[in-house]
């Protein structure tokens, strides 16, 4: 009987309910990057892996296509992750960038964040065609997600890509972070990474903003806000470029190279 009225109440707040879970794996993950990587490894990494894993062990067992949504308890998760709440948070991101923080990284600063997006993409894109993908959608879509694992579903869903495209920009977007993260310190002393103009530039060519925040904060914590300024700006760039340029780009080249 209280099983049933705890059921019948997770279904019917199942926003509320998507919360919750949300709150209580951040909280984990945040809790296991202190405990186990001292903070190396950023929390928001750590989530989106469990997120990954959650919602491919839920697709095995439902045999459905939305990850945990197809749960009927965690169909908030659906809302939650759906468009609406993805483009808030990303314009929410780009309100707390100034354009007067980007002029004080001067020019080389601001060329870093497109060098950053294009060779990012056109790695992306390389990966994408190197294991068999032709369609221009598929392409661009994994190519952005090389970019941040922001960029890649923005770009993906606006070209209309499955939802296996989405979750493949995803997790190339995560390793990549993944990787930022724990070569920064690593390679710090090797690329000059020692003083806020160096560290805005590093942030406009990697610009994963977990994978740069905890990279330099395991390097010198005092020039994370150096770094995260530029990969915010990163982020909105790749935004924009994605659906539009790159995707005109490559769809031109597979036209003539098809």
């Amino acid at each position: 009987m209280i099983g049933d009225l705890i059921l019948n109440m997770t279904k019917a707040n199942g926003l509320i309910v998507a919360f919750v879970l949300i709150g209580a794996i951040t909280w984990f993950s945040y809790w296991l990057s202190r405990t186990l990587t001292k903070g190396r490894l950023h929390g928001s990494a750590i989530a989106i892996a469990f997120g990954l894993i959650l919602a491919g062990v839920s697709g095995a067992y439902t045999g459905g296509n939305a990850g945990l949504a197809d749960i009927a308890v965690f169909a908030g998760i659906g809302v939650m992750g759906g468009n609406m709440f993805r483009d808030f948070a990303i314009i929410a991101t780009a309100y707390g960038a100034s354009l007067e923080d980007l002029k004080s990284a001067g020019f080389v600063g601001a060329i870093s964040i497109l060098i950053g997006v294009v060779v990012s993409f056109v790695l992306g894109a390389i990966v994408a065609v190197a294991f068999g993908y032709t369609d221009p959608v598929a392409i661009t879509t994994i190519g952005a997600g090389a970019v941040t694992y922001i960029v890649g579903p923005v770009t993906g869903t606006a070209l209309g890509a499955s939802s296996d495209l989405l979750a493949l920009s995803v997790a190339a977007g995560l390793v990549k972070a993944i990787l930022v993260m724990l070569g920064t310190p690593a390679l710090a002393r090797y690329i000059g990474l020692d003083n806020p103009q160096s560290a805005m530039v590093y942030g406009g060519l990697m610009g994963t903003n977990s994978g740069v925040a905890a990279g330099l904060a395991a390097t010198d914590p005092k020039l994370v806000p150096y770094g995260v300024m530029t990969a915010t700006f990163y982020t909105g760039l790749g935004c924009l470029l994605g659906p539009s340029v790159l995707f005109l780009t490559v769809k031109a080249l597979a036209a003539a190279l098809g």
